[in-house]
């Protein structure tokens, strides 16, 4: 027994080497990942089926309790038996690729085996068959990932070599040669077996562990570039911007050039072939407009499936990926590179994550860019409810001046040229400082109290400090509109108030009206959307409240107070982090 484990352990150390060798192809890891497809089956089948013959020929020959042979065992005597590691490559054939290959695979062992012949052929031949049936179901629930799948498959090839050792027992004849042999045997190949499979399963689960240590590598790498490149992305396709996004990328990645272009041209191209792959120029390769037009991924892997027009271009290989904005191909990303070996895998799934990425940031840039478009047009809509009204009446008020007191008159005009000035310039601008804010107020209050003097009194009180503090255009002239107009009935003088203040590191914005309030299921609605109503529709409130929400996210808060015959109470809270403008800025703002 004592010298049989060498020589058992040096055929498993064999079929380790096999093993270890296929681990490093290509080939086999394909296999291994896709165990699920008929075609990978039918392959492991193969793969474990020749395990087992391998399994075979290397036995040690044993007749009536003697080692007599230690060659290649190509038959065996009548009386003889061998040992070997046959139930190893069928318990993980089994276990990895379930019940089909596990009865593949013993059926390839086990009829190989009763091939060879020996008393214990018959046997060894129904044993080995049923190792394959019991790992292969037994595989449905083996995952080979999990952290203590080794030794899970070790206790099964254990079951399954004591399994063989019972069945020799029962149906090898005579029992006594049975006998002797299963006490010579069971010990080493049980032992060897054990520590085969776990080996073997190892050298598997390494495979996984590298696999999954790329990946994680190249996700983090794909998203560190993601990250770079994001604000360049964000622009769109335009030159500057895809060429700063193609030199991180190159800096990054394994390529030798990186070209980007849109539908017509190309944008970007650094590295290699920079003399003719020349931004703004025509597109340089067959290869690009094929991307563009088949909208897949398209792999080169010599300069003639690149097709570029110009001879002895140093670019070898390529891999071109088209990018999507809502499935619509609208350019491409090409990874270039001198040799051909330097698209490995690895760099082909780098690319493709890249280019999945920079299309969703694509994506994003379009849904900004409709985004900023829809807020324009919000803010024109904001605008042009400016009552028709006004304008002739402001007209009107001012040409009756010009005759009774033309100084008023003059100083009315300033003011109105001030309020249309001012919604212009909210068009163009995100954010300014709140005494611009404060100016188009004013001038609207001035106009209006020209047409009804004493009719309300407005009180503002603003800290200096905060007058440089910036805040979304038509924030407070609509609230004050609203108030003039709706809030106070003809026969009450109604009273106004704009106030602001600091409170723990916020700007509070508060209008206040003493008019008639706000009934309580109106006052649920406004904010929060738009309504259909004679005396307004609320879009102005709307259209506050989403953009300092937009801005400042959960930070700012809009709230209306109010309570019928009480007046009304609209509260703006907004950080005041980053929101001082420096000098310099102040100045072009006033300055148009």
């Amino acid at each position: 027994m004592l010298a049989l484990l060498p020589l058992m352990l040096e055929r498993v150390g064999l079929l380790i080497i096999v093993a270890f060798l296929l681990s490093r192809m290509r080939s086999f890891r394909l296999v291994i990942h896709n165990e699920h497809g008929l075609t990978a089956k039918v392959t492991m089948i193969v793969i474990f089926g020749l395990f087992g013959i391998i399994s075979n020929y290397t036995g040690v020959a044993i007749g009536h309790g003697v080692i007599t042979s230690q060659n290649w065992v190509t038959d065996i005597y009548r009386t003889n038996a061998i040992a070997n590691t046959r139930i190893m490559g069928v318990a993980i054939g089994g276990l990895l690729g379930g019940p089909i290959v596990g009865i593949g695979v013993g059926l390839i062992a086990g009829l190989h085996r009763l091939y060879l012949g020996g008393f214990t052929a018959t046997a060894c031949a129904f044993s080995t068959i049923l190792a394959g049936i019991v790992t292969g179901f037994l595989g449905r629930k083996f995952k080979i990932q999990e952290e203590n799948a080794h030794w899970k498959a070790v206790m099964i090839g254990i079951l399954m070599e004591c399994a063989q050792m019972g069945i020799i027992l029962v149906v090898a004849k005579p029992y006594q040669e049975a006998l002797h042999l299963v006490e010579l045997i069971a010990v080493p190949m049980i032992v060897i077996n054990a520590f085969g499979t776990l080996i073997f399963l190892m050298i598997i689960q390494g495979i996984f562990l590298e696999e999954e240590r790329t990946r994680a590598l190249q996700t983090h790498k794909a998203l560190y570039i993601a990250q770079q490149t994001l604000p360049f992305f964000r622009q769109g396709l335009k030159v500057d911007s895809c060429t700063k996004a193609a030199e991180i990328i190159l800096k990054w990645t394994n390529a030798d050039a990186i070209s980007i272009t849109d539908k017509h041209k190309v944008l970007a191209h650094v590295g290699a072939g920079s003399d003719h792959h020349v931004p703004l120029g025509n597109m340089a390769t067959q290869l690009t407009k094929n991307v563009l037009e088949q909208g897949r991924v398209v792999i080169a892997k010599n300069a003639e499936e690149i097709k570029c027009w110009k001879d002895h271009c140093p670019l070898h290989a390529a891999i071109v990926l088209p990018l999507k904005v809502h499935s619509q191909t609208v350019g491409v990303l090409k990874l270039y590179f001198r040799n051909e070996s330097r698209l490995n895998q690895v760099e082909q799934e780098l690319a493709e994550g890249l280019g999945k990425l920079f299309s969703d940031q694509l994506e994003v840039a379009e849904a900004e860019a409709q985004r900023r478009l829809l807020k324009d047009a919000e803010i024109k809509a904001l605008q042009a409810q400016v009552h028709p009204h006004f304008l002739f009446n402001a007209i009107n008020t001012i040409s009756s001046l010009i005759r009774t007191d033309a100084d008023s008159a003059r100083k009315l005009l300033i003011k109105l040229s001030t309020f249309f000035r001012s919604n212009l310039q909210g068009a163009r601008q995100m954010l300014i400082p709140l005494e611009k804010e404060l100016e188009h107020v004013e001038a609207y209050l001035s106009l209006e109290q020209a047409r009804f003097p004493d009719r309300y009194n407005v009180e503002i009180n603003i800290l200096p400090p905060l007058e440089k503090v910036l805040i979304p255009p038509f924030t407070l002239q609509p609230l004050v509109e609203n108030a003039i107009r709706y809030a106070f009935p003809k026969n009450k003088k109604g009273t106004v108030k704009i106030s602001a203040f600091e409170k723990d590191g916020k700007m509070i914005l508060l209008t206040e009206d003493n008019g008639n309030g706000i009934p309580l299921e109106r006052l649920e609605i406004l904010g929060n959307q738009t309504v259909e109503s004679s005396e307004g529709t609320g879009t102005a409130l709307w259209n506050i409240k989403t953009r300092i929400e937009e801005i400042y996210g959960q930070e700012a808060i809009f709230q209306i107070i109010s309570n019928p015959k009480n007046g009304t109470k609209v509260l703006i809270e907004m950080p005041l982090r980053d929101s001082y403008w420096g000098e310099e800025d102040v100045k072009s703002v006033y300055c148009g």
